[in-house]
Parts: structure tokens; C-alpha cells; sequence
């Protein structure tokens, strides 16, 4: 089946077409949703029969079927296809995620009207060019589906265009993820003027790689990072995640789990071969990765839209991934072991289940009640008893409470980041900031459900259960979130099978039963502050909003009151980024207005002036009168007599 898995693609970009040409007459059950469900459950099918087989030890890297797509020159620019472990398992991420978010919207987008067929012709669009960048065999191919998630991001984003908010939501993502595609492109063309190719199997070469000048490869590996960090709302490039709440919620549950977001953290995991070459890389990876855990998180704690806590929590999981990337770098280096390498792509297939679940719940609610404030629910639980239970599974998988995916992952994660601590200290204090993220995940978590589903309400609405077709969704979301850490003990276990992706960098891959690896985990001292830190901050999100007469003024005085402001303001980024784009960019854009009408239009418009006037001069020489014409030719050729016979000579020409 490896040979046929160019076709994934293919069925949801068919599903795009036939309900984008097909007339509205044709189109069956609520404009479109009839083929989107078929085209993301095709290429569900055809995904799980690809995944069997890799499960079964069977890979496709550089051996695929290839198309040739352009000859300049020497050089011969193809299509293909790479399957191995880590194409499995984005296989696995995007084809549940995006089939379950597309059944979902069966029911979410009943209201929208003419909007529909844009909707589901946009959304299989976006499934369709995900897959087409997973199963990638180069930089450049990659790059091109790149760039069409990032297109489509930006149509969904902007889904309700005709409202400001969306608008400029849009325009940001599209803007600031531009920034780090510049970036990766930049790091593409260092490493093909040196290689002279953007194959994986030429550039994975640890021999062929060699030939990139070490500064250079560090420079390669920082600009290919760098378009992570833009995709994946790494710091300093996270603010435009946030803002991209302004699309449906189904959009946001896709981007946040199975695309857009993961597109980075896949970048990275997939770039390895190249950055174990560059450990300057892999420190700067493992540091933006911790800064963005701590800093994302800080933010999500005093969050009021559901929405947007869930968008911050997004980034710090984010963050979690990309540090455990740079921190399994080094210990495949230094302790010939790929623990984080494994640990972050475990965390990302886990954080899709449960991220996609909880932003499917929030979408449930917000369908209910028809606001994102969290400061007007409250005693939802009562009358949404599928959607509050589904969505704690949800939050107890992304707080690490056990036996919940996120658990395993989450202190798989923190585990690498420790040990990476042996070879470079600076890992410890990276691990400090990851595990106090671990108390400000659980505690903004359960904040947002106590706010939402537990008291009162604290406003008048009249919520109810979502339809079957939105609760079936949330309830198989639910079960993975709960057991798809599970896969760390399945058959010879998900550390066994993720590192064979990346086995060439590895002396020897290791099989661990899953005795031994719960030894690991339950005998580590670690573990237990992982968990206490999380039933910490679990407790006193009980405490804050579920105790009656708990003082929560007390955080609005003194420095915390001014941290609380500092938090609500999004420590400011976003402000300085909207200062420095009205008072630098647009200053700059006026010096470049002003520079292209009066110097660049004002020498073209000033030759022209001249033509016309110089012509205007010349044509009072047309007179008419013959004598005149004569007695000029014979000036003219008397001038050039006496030029050829002493002029010249005299020159010596």
C-alpha cells in the first residue's frame, strides 16, 4: 500500500474541487458536507492501511514512486513520496483529527447559510495540502504545501471576513508566518548551494552533509527552525495564534491539533539528520521551546475567552514538543538514545487527541450559550453532561494526571529535558521552567472548566446538549485522549517504533518492555513533582472558583496585581509589535511612498518632461521650406567633412 499513498491527498483535493465546480442543485446535504466526510474518511482508510503497514516494518525513504516536475540544467527537480515512522504518525494525527473535526462541522455549521460551500471546499482544501506536506520526499516540495497551509490558515481565519476582528486576524497570521517562511526558505537555498539537491535521502546523508561548512549548517539548521518557529507560534513569533480565534471553532480545533501549528513541530522532528550536526542549533532550539511553555502558560492564567486560554495552552504544549526536540538532540549525541526525540512526538500525537477535544468542547458551548466569556457560564454541567465530562478527560489529559495521554508524554518529556541537564546545565534550569509549567497548565485548565461548568450561571441563557453529530465526535476524542498514551507500552512499544525514523543517528535502537519503562517512570523521583505540582494546581483552581468566599482580590494588589496587568496585556508583545508596526513599518512605508513619487516617478516623469519638451523644440525646426532643409544638409555635411579630415587626424583616431 506504500506505493499508493501519493493518493491520500488526492481524495479530500477532490472533495475540494467537486464542491467548488459542482452547481448548487447537485450538491448534496447541507451544501458540501456529504463530500467533505466522504473525501477526509477515503483518505482516513487508505492512512490507517499506510500506518498498518509501516507498523508492520515496512518504510519508503527515497525509493518511492517519483515524478520528474522541472529540468534546469544538471539539475532534476522531482516529486516523490517518504514514508516512515514519523510520516505514520502525522498520518495518524491528521486523518482522525481532520475526519472527526469534519463530522463535527456536519452539525457546527448548520446556521452559516451560502457560507457553507466556502467552508467545506476551504477545510478539505486544507486537509488535502497537510497530507501533500507530511508524505514530502524533499525541502522543496515541502515547502510549496508550506506555503498552501498557510494560505488556506489564512482563508479559514478569515472565514467571517465581513467582521473587522476577523479580517485583521487573517492578515496577521498570514503576515508574521511570512516571516518565518522567508526564514526557511533562507535555510533551503544555504543547504542546496552546498548539496546541491533538497532530497531528504541526498541531505540525510551524514556523509553528503558533511560537505556544508559547520558555521553554515548552524545558519541552515537556525533558518529552517526559524520557519517552525513562525508555523508552530513559537516565541518571539506566538502572538498571531491567538488572534486566530476569530474563525469558526472547527477551524481553530484543526489548526491548534492537526495542521497548521504541527506543521512546525514536524519541520523540526523531520530536519533531526541535519540539526545532530549543528548542537549550537539544538541548544536554541531546546530554549525557544522553554520560553514559550513558561510564557504561553503564564498568559492562559488570566484568560477570560475560552477560546484563547485554549490557544495559549496550544503554544506552551507547543513549546513542551520543541524543547523536548533540541533536549533529545543532545542525548542522541551524547547519550546515543532518542528519549526526546520520541518523548516530543509521542506529546504531539497525544496533544492532538486531547487539544482537538477540548477546542471541539469549547465549540459545544460556545454553540450553547453563544459567548466565549468564561465570565458569563457557569452550571453548564448540569445541562451539557457529555460535553463537561468529555471535556475534563480533555483537561486531565493536558494537565498529566495519570493514567490520561498526557500524562506519559508530559513526564516523558520533562524525563529528556533532566538528562539533556548532564551535558549542558543550562537544560536544568529549561526542565525548572517546563515543570513549573506543569502547575500553571493544570491550575488555568480547571479554572476554565470550573468557570464553565461548575456553580451557577452567571448569566441567563438556555443551554443545552449539543446534537449527536458534534457529541459522537467529542466522545471518540475522549477515548484517545484517555488511553492513546497507552501506545508508549503497545507491542514493543512507541519508543521502539518513532526512533526507527531516525535510527541511522542512533548506534543501536533499544526495546524496552513495558515493565521496564513504567520501572523508569514510577521509580523516578521527578515523577512525583511532576504530579504534585499538578494536583496543586488543580486544587487551588478548586479553591479560587468552586470555594464560596474565596477573596480572588487579593491577586489584583500589590506586584501581583501589576503581574495580573502585565498577563492580561500579553506581557505587552502584542503591543510593542503593533507600536513597532505603526511607528517603524509605517514610517519606513512613508519614506518608501514619498521615495517612489519624487525620486523613482520623478526621474521617469522628469525624462519624459524632457522628451516632450526637446520635442516640442525640434518640431519648430519643420518649417516646411525646402531652401531651408537644403542649406541645413549642406551645413551638416560640411561639419563632417572638416570632423573626418582634421578632427580625426588631429586626434589621432
Amino acid at each position: 500500500m506504500l506505493e499508493y499513498a501519493w493518493l491520500i491527498p488526492v481524495f479530500p483535493f477532490v472533495a475540494f474541487i467537486l464542491i467548488a465546480i459542482l452547481p448548487k442543485r447537485t450538491l448534496s446535504w447541507e451544501d458540501g458536507a456529504g463530500y467533505a466526510i466522504g473525501g477526509a474518511a477515503a483518505a482516513l482508510i487508505l492512512s490507517v492501511l499506510v500506518i498498518w503497514e509501516v507498523m508492520s516494518g515496512s518504510t519508503m525513504v527515497g525509493d518511492g514512486p517519483k515524478f520528474e516536475w522541472l529540468v534546469i540544467g544538471d539539475i532534476s527537480i522531482t516529486f516523490g513520496i517518504w514514508i516512515d515512522q514519523l510520516t505514520a504518525v502525522m498520518l495518524v494525527v491528521v486523518s482522525v483529527v481532520g475526519t472527526l473535526v469534519v463530522i463535527y462541522s456536519g452539525a457546527y455549521m448548520h446556521g452559516e447559510g451560502e457560507n457553507r460551500r466556502r467552508y467545506y471546499a476551504e477545510i478539505m482544501l486544507f486537509i488535502s495540502v497537510m497530507y501533500g506536506l507530511v508524505i514530502s520526499d524533499n525541502f522543496l516540495q515541502m515547502f510549496i504545501f508550506w506555503e498552501l497551509v498557510g494560505l488556506c490558515s489564512y482563508l479559514l481565519i478569515g472565514f467571517w471576513y465581513e467582521t473587522p476582528s476577523a479580517a485583521s486576524a487573517a492578515k496577521r497570521a498570514f503576515i508574521v508566518t511570512r516571516v518565518g517562511d522567508i526564514m526557511l526558505m533562507a535555510g533551503i537555498i544555504i543547504l542546496f548551494k552546498y548539496v546541491g539537491s533538497l532530497d531528504f535521502v541526498t541531505l540525510f546523508d551524514q556523509d553528503t552533509a558533511a560537505a556544508v561548512p559547520t558555521d553554515m549548517m548552524v545558519l541552515a539548521t537556525v533558518l529552517i527552525f526559524g520557519g517552525a518557529i513562525g508555523k508552530s507560534a513559537q516565541f518571539p513569533l506566538h502572538e498571531w495564534l491567538p488572534d486566530a480565534m476569530e474563525g469558526p471553532t472547527t477551524v481553530s480545533a484543526l489548526i491548534h491539533a492537526a495542521t497548521m501549528v504541527k506543521a512546525g513541530v514536524y519541520l523540526t522532528a523531520r530536519s533531526y539528520p541535519l540539526l545532530i550536526q549543528a548542537p549550537e542549533s539544538l541548544l536554541f532550539v531546546a530554549v525557544i521551546g522553554g520560553v514559550t511553555a513558561l510564557l504561553a502558560a503564564s498568559v492562559a492564567l488570566v484568560a477570560t475567552d475560552i477560546k484563547r486560554v485554549l490557544a495559549y495552552s496550544t503554544i506552551s504544549q507547543l513549546g513542551y514538543m520543541t524543547l523536548a526536540l533540541g533536549a533529545g538532540g543532545y542525548l542522541v549525541l551524547y547519550a546515543d538514545t532518542g528519549g526526546g526525540y520520541s518523548a516530543a512526538i509521542l506529546h504531539l500525537m497525544n496533544h492532538a487527541f486531547f487539544k482537538a477535544l477540548l477546542f471541539l468542547c469549547a465549540g459545544s458551548v460556545i454553540h450553547a450559550v453563544g459567548t466565549n466569556n468564561m465570565r458569563l457560564m457557569g452550571g453548564l454541567g448540569k445541562k451539557m453532561r457529555i460535553t463537561s465530562i468529555t471535556m475534563l478527560v480533555g483537561s486531565l489529559a493536558i494537565a498529566g494526571i495519570p493514567p490520561f495521554s498526557g500524562f506519559w508524554s508530559k513526564d516523558e518529556v520533562l524525563a529528556a529535558v533532566y538528562h539533556a541537564g548532564e551535558f549542558d546545565g543550562i537544560f536544568f534550569l529549561l526542565w525548572f521552567m517546563g515543570i513549573a509549567t506543569v502547575f500553571m497548565t493544570a491550575f488555568y485548565m480547571f479554572r476554565m472548566w470550573f468557570m464553565t461548568f461548575a456553580g451557577e450561571p452567571r448569566s441567563d441563557y438556555h443551554a443545552h446538549e449539543s446534537p449527536k453529530l458534534m457529541t459522537f465526535p467529542l466522545m471518540i476524542l475522549a477515548a484517545l485522549a484517555a488511553v492513546s498514551g497507552f501506545a508508549l507500552f503497545i507491542s514493543d512499544g512507541f519508543k521502539y517504533f518513532i526512533e526507527g525514523s531516525i535510527g541511522g543517528l542512533l548506534h543501536e535502537v533499544h526495546h524496552e518492555s513495558a515493565t521496564d519503562i513504567l520501572g523508569v517512570i514510577f521509580g523516578d523521583p521527578l515523577t512525583y513533582v511532576s504530579l504534585v505540582l499538578a494536583a496543586g494546581g488543580i486544587l487551588l483552581a478548586y479553591k479560587m472558583y468552586c470555594v464560596p468566599g474565596f477573596d480572588r482580590s487579593v491577586f489584583a494588589r500589590g506586584i501581583s496585581g501589576r503581574l495580573q496587568v502585565a498577563l492580561e496585556n500579553r506581557w505587552y508583545i502584542s503591543k510593542f509589535y503593533d507600536d513597532f508596526a505603526l511607528r517603524v513599518v509605517y514610517s519606513i512605508s512613508l519614506v518608501a511612498d514619498a521615495f517612489d513619487r519624487y525620486v523613482i516617478d520623478g526621474i521617469v516623469n522628469g525624462f519624459a518632461y524632457l522628451g516632450g519638451r526637446s520635442g516640442n523644440v525640434i518640431r519648430m525646426a519643420q518649417t516646411g521650406n525646402v531652401q531651408r532643409y537644403a542649406g541645413l544638409i549642406v551645413i551638416g555635411l560640411c561639419l563632417l567633412l572638416i570632423f573626418m579630415l582634421y578632427i580625426v587626424p588631429w586626434g589621432g583616431w
